[in-house]
């Protein structure tokens, strides 16, 4: 079967662990990669040996063998791009956190690709770290029991120097704080491995920097398995990284996944000396970030295997929604100061809005060939 070939619009830093992991892997192919600086399009082209752009229409007349799109482009972009390579260009989409903005927009996005014959891959790559897999496998098994309680903590370092880098930084509409860009994976996996959560109380705070949306959250979760849950993330840790975890308390046992990006099995009573074996370190990873670890590995083969054999992909729309749908119930908590249910078709008054100032700044020109 001919190679899955794949384009990336947008150059930024997450962008070089896409292009790594395609080029390396058998079954797919690296056609090209754009970004609106040049200087970004260019360098990434030369890393990895794909002619780069900035015009994406450009890109796409010049290939038009591509067939699957990553978007890596600021979070509050990833709307209108998915909607303009699906509609326009009719490509399948890869998306990377937090996937959507809101709720509505996966909604309307889903509902283009079903029309249209499309896919869609959301990117929540910590799922697929060794710690989360073995966890997961015990939660299904039963091993650790009931759920009794789950805790996440995040206490992370993000100072006034990296929200200046760029003007969606920190912005409500186009990044979302501490929570929605940082603390976006264990929002995930608050469900992943706790199960769906029924009501949800938040508070959220801006302490470290002048921005317009939060560096700090505390909250609390009731599951609708009866467990109980917290949750603490914060980018005002100073002056590092410090920690990334979830454990999970279990009417038969304990686990705990730490570490820098959930990647160390710490604490998993079902058999202590599992844990060595399913921890991994991401301090190792040449010229990328630690944080993103590996996982984005195991979500190109698993988008490779769906074309090739038709096997599902790791994320189906359904979980991408439930888990957009918690986000958006921690920023409605903090907004109406009470606690709110999950499973309500309500959104925050606050995340994912318009901002066509910000948003200019990141659209594509169409081409002069009004191709």
């Amino acid at each position: 079967m001919p190679a899955v070939v794949i384009a990336i619009i947008g150059c930024g830093r997450v962008a070089g662990h896409h292009c790594s992991f395609i080029r390396d892997m058998e079954g797919l192919e690296l056609a090209a990669v754009c970004d609106l600086a040049e200087d970004r399009a260019a360098a990434f082209g030369a890393e990895y040996s794909a002619p780069y752009y900035t015009n994406y229409h450009d890109m796409f007349a010049a290939h038009p063998e591509i067939s699957v799109v990553a978007i890596v482009t600021p979070s509050g972009m990833h709307f209108e791009h998915a909607m303009a390579v699906m509609e326009r260009y009719k490509k399948h989409i890869i998306v990377e956190k937090p996937t959507f903005m809101r709720p509505e927009q996966l909604i309307a996005a889903y509902a283009t690709a079903d029309k249209l014959g499309l896919r869609i891959f959301p990117v929540f790559q910590n799922r697929m770290n060794k710690a989360v897999r073995r966890v997961r496998a015990a939660l299904d098994a039963g091993e650790l029991g009931d759920i009794r309680l789950v805790g996440v903590r995040v206490r992370w370092c993000r100072p006034q120097r990296y929200y200046d880098l760029a003007p969606w930084r920190g912005t409500l509409t186009h990044d979302g704080g501490a929570l929605t860009n940082q603390g976006i994976h264990h929002v995930d996996l608050l469900r992943y491995l706790g199960g769906p959560v029924e009501t949800v109380s938040a508070t959220m705070a801006t302490m470290g920097v002048d921005i317009e949306a939060e560096d700090a959250v505390v909250a609390t979760l009731g599951y609708v398995n009866g467990a109980i849950g917290s949750l603490e993330v914060t980018t005002a840790a100073r002056p590092d990284d410090f920690e990334a975890s979830i454990s999970l308390v279990g009417s038969e046992g304990m686990a705990q996944i730490g570490g820098v990006a959930v990647n160390e099995l710490q604490i998993f009573t079902p058999d202590p000396a599992a844990c060595a074996a399913n921890s991994e370190d991401f301090l190792g990873i040449k010229g990328k970030g630690a944080v993103y670890g590996y996982g984005h590995g195991e979500m190109y083969a698993s988008i490779a295997d769906h074309f090739i054999s038709g096997a599902p992909f790791l994320v189906d729309r359904d979980d991408c929604l439930a888990t957009i749908r918690l986000l958006h119930a921690f920023y409605r908590s903090d907004e109406t100061g009470v606690r709110v249910r999950v499973d309500s078709d309500e959104q925050s008054s606050r995340l994912g809005g318009d901002n066509d100032a910000i948003s200019d700044l990141y659209r594509t020109p169409e081409p002069a060939t009004g191709a």
